[in-house]
C-alpha cells in the first residue's frame, strides 16, 4: 500500500501539541484528522480509518473507554497511546486493552513518526492484512479502501461514495436518515443541504446497480442484505 492512503485518526486536548504532531505525520504524506476530545472522534469509528493515535488523557471520555469502543468495533484497527501519566501503569493497562505501542510525554515528534511508521509497515506491509466485507456479491475492502464486483474488477468510488457505502454496509438491514448519513460522513459541523447524500446515493446505485440499496421514504436509506 503507498504510504499516501494512509488514514490516521489523532486524539489530543491539547491543541498545540495536536497541530504539531498533524504536521509532522502529514509531512509523511499521511491524511490525520484531530479530535480533541473521545465523544468528538466516537462520530467517526466508521471512517475507514488505518490507525489511531489516542491520549490516555481526555477532558470527559478517557482514552481507555475510547480504545474499548474501537476494538469493539474494530478490532483490527492499531492503536498507539501517548500519556504524560504513570508510564509504566498506562503501559500495561493500555497492553491489556489491545494498545501496539505506547509513547510517554514529553516525547520528540519525530519519534512519533518513527513509530507509527514501523508499526503501520507491520500491519499492513505485506499486504495481508485485509479486511473484507461482501455485499450483494461486491467486495468492500476496507483497509484500502477499495470495492471490487464479482469479477474482481475494482469499481472506482470517491471518497464520499466510499465513506456512505461503508456506513451503509456496516448498519445493514437498518434504515440511516440523511441527518446520521451527514453526521458520520461529512461531521457533525456541515453546513449545507442534506440532499448532498442523495447525490452521493444516486452515484453509488449508477456504479453499483446489484446493490439494494434502498429508498425508505421519511426516513432515509438503507442497504439490505
Amino acid at each position: 500500500m503507498n504510504k499516501t492512503s494512509y488514514k490516521i485518526n489523532l486524539v489530543e486536548d491539547e491543541e498545540s501539541l495536536a497541530s504539531i504532531l498533524k504536521a509532522y505525520l502529514e509531512k509523511e504524506g499521511w491524511s490525520v484528522s484531530v479530535f480533541h476530545t473521545g465523544e468528538e472522534a466516537m462520530h467517526y469509528l466508521h471512517n475507514g480509518v488505518h490507525l489511531w493515535i489516542l491520549d490516555i488523557m481526555l477532558p470527559g471520555m478517557s482514552g481507555y473507554d475510547l480504545i474499548k469502543k474501537i476494538k469493539e468495533n474494530h478490532s483490527e484497527q492499531p492503536v498507539i497511546f501517548i500519556s504524560a501519566r504513570d508510564q509504566d501503569l498506562d503501559k500495561i493497562l493500555g497492553l491489556e486493552l489491545g494498545s501496539d505501542d505506547y509513547l510517554a510525554k514529553p516525547f520528540l515528534p519525530k519519534e512519533l513518526v518513527i513509530r507509527v511508521k514501523k508499526l503501520l509497515h507491520r500491519v499492513y506491509g505485506a499486504g495481508i492484512h485485509e479486511n473484507r466485507l461482501v455485499i450483494s456479491k461486491y467486495q468492500l475492502d476496507v483497509v484500502r479502501r477499495k470495492v471490487f464486483d464479482e469479477e474482481n474488477q475494482l469499481i472506482e468510488l470517491t471518497t464520499k461514495e466510499f465513506d456512505v457505502l461503508l456506513y451503509l454496509v456496516e448498519n445493514v438491514n437498518i434504515a440511516k436518515s440523511r441527518q446520521d448519513i451527514l453526521n458520520e460522513v461529512w461531521g457533525e459541523d456541515y453546513v449545507g443541504s442534506d440532499r448532498a447524500v442523495d447525490d452521493v446515493v444516486r452515484r453509488i446505485r449508477r456504479k453499483m446497480e446489484r446493490l439494494s440499496l434502498e429508498t425508505v421514504y421519511g426516513s432515509g436509506y438503507r442497504i439490505v442484505s
